[in-house]
């Protein structure tokens, strides 16, 4: 087969590509070098993956992680495509099926690390084999500038030489203006031809919480995902362990994933919750890169992300098949000083930290943003759209105030006590608590002294947040953590600009939860349907039989797709969604069984 279209439906069993793939496919068909930055979930390894089989030839993928080489591999073999790997965790008899498939010819596409590559002599014994496409995945690994540089990666200039200067597509999901410039530097003699098909993921619902309790907030959120797989982020081992064990209390099916475990433990928790349904991941951001499982159906973080762009990269774990899913971002002010400190003790140079601070603001102006989430998300990366209607701020609605003077008596506490001091000092001269802090210093005696009175401590809080991402205030943290003011601050405090704040963020916790409920209860949360259920355990069972992750089985989406159409009958049933030919021969029959039983 050479027409793209026909390997589409054919192979992949998909009826027509997503939006930005063809382009991209036939861009590389015609032989050209490409950097193409995607949303994820858009379809990116189908970018490379077609291509090689509509031509001769053998496709090199770099692939970041030994765990994902072995499950796109295995995907391609139950699409009927020769794949296979070249990594630590292969046993003789897989090393010498892919050597025997090179030497033929007959292997379409072989996986390897960068270190595989960078280290050994592979690439001048794969050029000799035949590789006429390097495909590298996770682009953005390359950069200095991006979120998860790796020198491994950097290296990959050097592999393409030698491999003779191959045809290159490099993909990514999160590159800015200076990380793609970067990518392309140091991967490509020539400039590549640049694809950049929006960072919108629609199906993702974005939601963001200030912290009350945290525990409470997650099994609130977690209640509405009862059966369906998804991950918890958490900020450090200790608590993925204690947040694991409670899931697992409430009974979930809970696993923690953290980079203290025995390697052993960590393969044994992501292959079952790759492989099985209803598994909550609780992990750290060890656990997330080149996991390529379609039907996660949520992601939470129990603490803020390092930055806006990691933020997207894990939100964008959920809803890979394109169906809806769930999000949650936890925050607070201790979340931003953690962070920021983080970011002042590396060992980044100076020009690396402006652009995390920039990064880390960025994500906080998110979480108090007063408008649409989307529309403020997509605005960090040079997208403009309408409010998306799929935030809790489109649909819970977002109240607000002229919270000028509100604003004044923040900043003013700050001036009058030399910009000095922390957050929790600040607040008790606005409530007009007396400390020994207070008292030692004499702030019982300014004229801010206890203006605040008739506002919570848990109120302040979130109005210094919401100045904070406004930008008229700068936290110092190498030096305890003081608050100064900037430029626009000064303006706001002399009156020459007025500033809106958010007003909901300012109910009390009881006040919160009772409005959530209310709007909550207009909205329907899909049932346990039971033919859908039975399909997710015959999945269930040929995924373990055959050692595989459950999405190489079928997707959710195409087992909704079952459930919702019905199909009686091969032909029927080969017009679903993600059933292409060999999977309608392997899976048809005892699928199209439970589909009769069920009819009956």
């Amino acid at each position: 087969m050479t027409d793209p279209q026909q390997i589409l439906h054919d192979v992949f069993g998909f009826p027509s590509f997503r939006e930005g793939q063809e382009e991209i496919v036939r861009a590389v068909l015609a032989g050209e070098d490409i950097l193409a930055v995607m949303p994820t979930g858009a379809g990116k390894s189908l970018c490379y993956q077609l291509p090689t089989l509509a031509r001769q030839g053998l496709t090199l993928v770099v692939s970041p992680l030994i765990a994902l080489m072995r499950d796109q591999v295995a995907a391609l073999r139950h699409f009927g495509v020769e794949a296979g790997s070249l990594n630590s965790a292969n046993d003789a008899e897989e090393n010498r099926r892919v050597s025997e498939a090179i030497r033929e010819g007959r292997m379409r596409l072989l996986y390897a690390s960068p270190e595989r590559l960078a280290n050994t002599g592979a690439p001048e014994w794969l050029a000799r084999a035949g590789v006429d496409l390097l495909a590298i995945d996770e682009a953005h690994c390359v950069s200095q500038w991006g979120h998860d540089f790796r020198p491994e990666y950097a290296m990959l200039g050097e592999v393409r030489r030698r491999l003779g200067g191959v045809q290159t597509i490099a993909l990514t999901a999160t590159a800015d203006v200076a990380t793609r410039g970067d990518i392309m530097d140091r991967l490509f003699e020539t400039e590549p031809r640049l694809f950049i098909h929006g960072f919108d993921r629609p199906n993702l619902r974005l939601a963001m919480q200030a912290k009350e309790n945290t525990r409470r907030q997650l099994f609130t959120f977690l209640d509405k995902h009862r059966h369906e797989s998804g991950i918890v982020y958490c900020s450090s081992r200790n608590a993925t362990e204690k947040i694991a064990d409670s899931l697992s209390q409430a009974g979930y099916r809970a696993l923690p994933y953290h980079a203290g475990m025995a390697q052993d433990d960590r393969a044994k928790n992501q292959d079952i919750f790759l492989q099985e349904d209803g598994i909550v991941m609780v992990a750290t951001v060890a656990f997330g890169m080149g996991i390529d499982k379609p039907d996660v159906r949520f992601v939470a973080h129990a603490a803020l992300p390092k930055s806006i762009e990691a933020y997207y990269q894990e939100i964008g774990r959920a809803g890979r098949d394109g169906a809806a899913a769930d999000t949650l971002t936890l925050y607070g002010l201790d979340d931003m000083r953690l962070r920021r400190l983080q970011i002042e003790d590396s060992e980044s140079s100076d020009e690396q930290k402006r652009v995390e601070r920039q990064r880390l603001n960025a994500l906080v102006a998110l979480c108090e943003a007063p408008r649409c989430r989307r529309q403020t998300l997509l605005a960090y990366f040079g997208e403009t759209t309408e409010p998306c209607g799929n935030c809790d701020l489109c649909i819970d609605g977002i109240m607000s105030f002229d919270g000028t003077v509100e604003a004044q008596k923040l900043l003013s506490a700050i001036v009058r006590t030399g910009e000095r001091f922390g957050t929790e000092h600040l607040i008790s001269i606005l409530v007009g608590e007396e400390t020994d802090a207070v008292r030692r210093f004499g702030h019982g005696q300014l004229k801010t002294f206890g203006v605040g009175a008739d506002r919570s401590k848990t109120e302040w809080r979130s109005l210094l947040r919401q100045i904070y991402a406004a930008g008229l205030v700068s936290l110092e943290l190498t030096e305890y953590g003081r608050w100064t003011i900037t430029d626009s601050g000064v303006a706001v405090l002399k009156g020459q600009e007025r500033i809106e704040l958010r007003s909901d963020v300012l109910m009390k916790p009881r006040e919160r939860r009772r409005r959530r409920a209310a709007l909550e209860a207009h909205a329907t949360v899909p049932g346990d349907d039971p033919l859908l259920m039975a399909l997710k355990a015959l999945r269930t069972r040929l995924a373990k039989e055959e050692g595989v992750p459950a999405y190489v089985i079928f997707s959710d989406r195409s087992l909704i797709d079952m459930a919702a159409r019905k199909p009686t009958t091969l032909r029927a049933f080969g017009e679903i969604h993600g059933v292409g030919q060999a999977k309608l021969d392997r899976y048809g029959d005892a699928f199209l069984e439970v589909l009769k039983e069920h009819a009956d």
